[in-house]
């Protein structure tokens, strides 16, 4: 019902629109305004035109002068043609040949041939003939207002009449295209047309494959009486027709039904999938309802808004329920619901203040649940997780302070299990120079060079709740946990002995409960057989802590010259710094952060005692045990090589190609330990190969102190564990123990990489500058990214691999996968695209491979997803129109994962 009356109101709204309104023409238009380009040159005798003193229309016409017509006709005749013309003053006709233009009043008009008959005040224009091609060269192109250019194969225009015929007119509007047959302008704004094809195709008759034949008709300015019109493919008229059509002409979007699809799901039954109801509310805001019957008793239901006002926001809300009968006859069906909601808002709208939402939100098996309503998609099958986050941020221009506030989500889908923040709000301030003056003179005192910042972030917290207690009372009355931080900064940097850089400063940290806790055991426990009993105490309760620290640090530059060969130079320079940091022991009785919990002891069980901290169950956590004086020390590399320029630069400066952007080891030194006083030795490095098309990081951590291994025999079975001693390895002669290393590289290539095109900086290519028909396609895209696919990139390809290894002497773990992703272009028409994981340890391919299979069938698409194997194989086929009006117009095949019994 709806691509009927769809199909018949656009395509006769849209030739009565553009053909009855392509002659009228009460305002005037420039002459620079016109469809094709004018060049100064070339059109020098039109732009110069001016208006002949009382020239009659039957004095004679000459190409490239204006004519003023005699009688009731006042405007002006305005013509060029780049190639010839000629006047026949006897019959009064003008002939213009070659990218001929005609301007009269605001109609312009385009053509390879253009003839004006002065006498009967008639304009015919047509395009090159060509047996093959037909009116291919050089069509009629008219426009009238603000309207949308008409193409045509030739065409007649009477400008005192103001009536007209087109043969073979093609226009498009909204992503939707008029041609073939003939259109005649009626006087009243009226337009009768025969044999118009409404497509969805760009092509002009008889290109056109699909769409509807409206064999007559007639449009006025408020209705549009059809006559009868026909379902056509290929040229073949289908038996899907109307005898007639009375239609009102609104000009806002039209609402109606949208067809389902049919199928049978092994699990759930024979299913009506998305039938469903569009309501264009208004320009700015519409919703389409979506629901799927499934025989065994299943449903859902989906409702969907887009919503957008240029120049100030958009978003898209969508609400889903499901309800699934997976169990046995007469088992209770599984009930999930989910909601995602996205809104974005114009930086120019509100300077200062932002706002931004990313929601997605539901029960832990609704995308398991319901696969039918997110497309069978298998990233959204195999999540894990779900995060939403709601910001509202301001700054206030001039000063150092802004403002957040945010409503965050997040949700493990594997633990069934919900954290919310409720909500987060934070105030900060930049960093500023309180003694420093704006209108100082000379260089700053070093006590002008002191800075200090602040910041403050509070919450309230709902933490890890399982999803059956999520709406329970007392979820926010006994689980809400809240508190606020306040940290305040102070440094001071300058510059010692030239060339060294030093920096001092200090870290002041404030914390603010509502409640802490006490742990206590139970009277006559046994040592280690019971573990303690935690208690929340309410209250106010604060917690603050400091640390102080400074550091030193320089460039150090070596050069290796070379003088043969490409290789000219080796250039490394290294940055070593050393610091020092101090923080008291705030686990000391004297400040109170940290208590002991003591059990009852007993003969021949001696006691337990536990230290705790108080704040362990808050927010913001509070301040740490054991005292901190020490110091750290840090070296950082980079390694670049000078190659001799090729001898096609005519330049002649040399090239630098990068061997090591940066190799970094670091540990630390704490004076204030009883033992064990250095630290684990971190190491980490980054570069890149192949001109900067690969990207290598690596990382690992080293022991420095020896690990004895021990045996012991627990149930009558030897086991090992391991001890560390206070001894370092170097005093054994050994290299210190990688506890851990990891390995990634990975690179993006096309044929961009290799040849890479200057990027044109598009001028007001901003949301808010977008067209109605961008927005609708970017909508789309935003919803279901597989509807957008790039046949002009010609091959993609994507490479991750990963390596990671762990050792504690005993036990040693490795894992090594590459991940490869892509896409490659048979032909222009023909796109492969392919996704895997292979493990190279176990040697099997991940059962998340899939492979994807596009055609590109010009206004239409054909599309093939597959699965071949897992828990999830699959495969989906599915043909659809690529205009965003009419995406519910598709056909679709698929063997889901539901149906692995009868999968081959």
């Amino acid at each position: 019902m709806k691509l009927v009356s769809l199909f018949f109101l656009f395509a006769i709204a849209l030739t009565a629109s553009l053909a009855a309104h392509a002659f009228s023409a009460p305002g005037k238009t420039p002459v620079k305004d016109t469809i094709i380009k004018l060049n100064a040159a070339r059109d020098s005798k039109l732009l110069k035109i001016k208006k002949p003193a009382n020239a009659p229309l039957g004095a004679g016409y000459k190409a490239g002068q204006d004519t003023t017509p005699k009688s009731g006709i006042k405007s002006i005749i305005k013509a060029t043609a780049e190639d010839s013309s000629y006047t026949d003053r006897v019959n009064k006709m003008s002939y213009l040949y070659g990218r001929a233009r005609v301007v009269y009043e605001d109609f312009q008009l385009d053509a390879d041939y253009i003839r004006i008959d002065e006498k009967n005040h008639l304009i015919f224009a047509r395009g090159r003939i060509d047996p093959k091609k037909r009116y291919k060269e050089g069509r009629p192109i008219s426009k009238s207002k603000d309207e949308k250019p008409v193409e045509s194969d030739s065409l007649l225009f009477n400008y005192d009449t103001k009536k007209g015929k087109i043969w073979n007119p093609a226009t498009t509007q909204d992503g939707n295209y008029i041609s073939g047959g003939q259109a005649k302008v009626l006087p009243h704004d009226e337009v009768a047309y025969r044999n118009v094809i409404f497509s969805t195709c760009d092509l002009p008759f008889p290109e056109t494959h699909f769409g509807i034949v409206i064999t007559k008709g007639i449009g006025q300015k408020k209705r549009i009486i059809s006559g009868p019109a026909y379902l056509e493919i290929e040229g073949v008229p289908l038996p899907f027709a109307i005898p007639f059509g009375f239609f009102p002409k609104p000009n806002s979007r039209t609402s109606g039904v949208i067809l389902p699809t049919f199928g049978e799901d092994n699990r759930l039954g024979f299913y009506l999938r998305n039938l469903g109801y569009y309501i264009g509310l208004n320009d700015n805001m519409d919703v389409t309802f979506n629901t799927s019957l499934y025989s065994k008793g299943s449903y859902e239901i989906s409702a969907n808004s887009r919503y957008l006002k240029r120049y100030k926001y958009g978003g898209n809300l969508t609400l889903s329920y499901g309800s699934h009968n997976y169990g046995l006859v007469g088992d209770p069906p599984r009930k999930d619901f989910n909601i995602t909601w996205s809104h974005s808002q114009d930086p120019n709208a509100h300077p200062g203040t932002t706002f931004s939402a990313s929601v997605n939100a539901g029960t832990s098996s609704y995308y398991q649940n319901s696969p039918g309503l997110n497309n069978y998609n298998l990233e959204a099958l195999t999540q894990n997780n779900l995060r939403s986050s709601i910001n509202y941020g301001r700054t206030w221009a001039g000063t150092p302070f802004n403002l957040n506030v945010s409503l965050g989500h997040s949700q493990d889908l594997t633990k069934k299990t919900v954290t919310l923040e409720l909500p987060t709000v934070s105030f900060n301030m930049a960093t500023i120079s309180p003694f420093d003056r704006a209108d100082r003179v000379g260089e700053q005192k070093w006590y002008q060079k002191i800075n200090v910042g602040y910041s403050m972030v509070a919450t309230n917290k709902v933490n890890a709740v399982p999803e059956s207690q999520l709406f329970t009372s007392e979820t926010l009355t006994k689980r809400l946990q809240n508190g606020m931080q306040h940290t305040i900064p102070v440094s001071m940097n300058m510059n010692l002995l030239k060339y060294f850089q030093f920096s001092t400063g200090g870290t002041y940290i404030e914390r603010w409960y509502l409640q802490t806790i006490k742990k206590s055991y139970d009277r006559g426990s046994i040592s280690g057989s019971l573990t303690p009993i935690t208690d929340t105490i309410p209250g106010f309760k604060r917690a603050g802590e400091y640390s102080l620290n400074a550091s030193m640090s320089t460039k150090v530059y070596s050069t290796i010259q070379f003088k043969k060969g490409n290789l000219t130079a080796i250039r490394a320079t290294t940055t070593p710094q050393l610091s020092f940091s101090y923080r008291p022991d705030f686990g000391d009785p004297s400040y109170g952060y940290w208590q002991t919990a003591v059990s009852t002891a007993s003969v021949p069980y001696p006691y337990t005692s536990l230290p705790y901290s108080i704040f362990e169950q808050a927010v913001y956590g509070g301040p740490s045990r054991g005292k901190q004086a020490g110091i750290g020390f840090s070296l950082d590399n980079t390694i670049e090589a000078k190659l001799k320029p090729k001898s096609t630069d005519t330049s002649g400066v040399p090239r630098k190609v990068p061997i090591l952007q940066g190799l970094s080891i670091s540990s630390f030194y704490n004076f204030a330990a009883d033992s064990m006083r250095l630290a684990n030795i971190s190491m980490s490095g980054h570069t890149s190969i192949l001109n900067q098309k690969v990207n290598i990081n690596f990382s690992g951590t080293f022991d420095p102190y020896l690990t004895l291994i021990r045996d012991s025999i627990s149930g009558g079975v030897k086991q090992n564990y391991i001890r560390r001693i206070n001894k370092l390895s170097f005093s054994e002669g050994k290299f210190p123990l990688l506890q851990n290393f990891s390995l990634s590289m990975s690179a993006a290539l096309n044929p961009s990489t290799f040849r890479p095109k200057q990027q044109q900086n598009v001028n007001g290519a901003t949301l808010a500058a977008m067209t109605p028909d961008q927005q609708q396609r970017l909508a789309l895209i935003n919803s279901d990214p597989s509807a957008y696919v790039d046949f002009n990139v010609p091959w993609n390809l994507s490479l991750n691999y990963s390596f990671s290894y762990s050792n504690n002497i005993i036990n040693s773990n490795s894992s090594n996968t590459m991940m490869l992703s892509g896409d490659v272009s048979i032909t222009k028409k023909w796109k492969v695209q392919y996704n895997t994981t292979y493990d190279l340890k176990a040697q099997k391919l991940s059962s998340a491979t899939s492979f994807a299979i596009y055609r590109d069938l010009h206004c239409w698409d054909l599309s093939i997803q597959w699965l071949p194997f897992g828990f999830y194989k699959s495969y989906n086929v599915t043909l659809k129109v690529k205009a965003s009006i009419l995406q519910d117009l598709k056909l679709s095949k698929r063997n889901d994962y539901t149906n692995n019994q009868s999968f081959q």
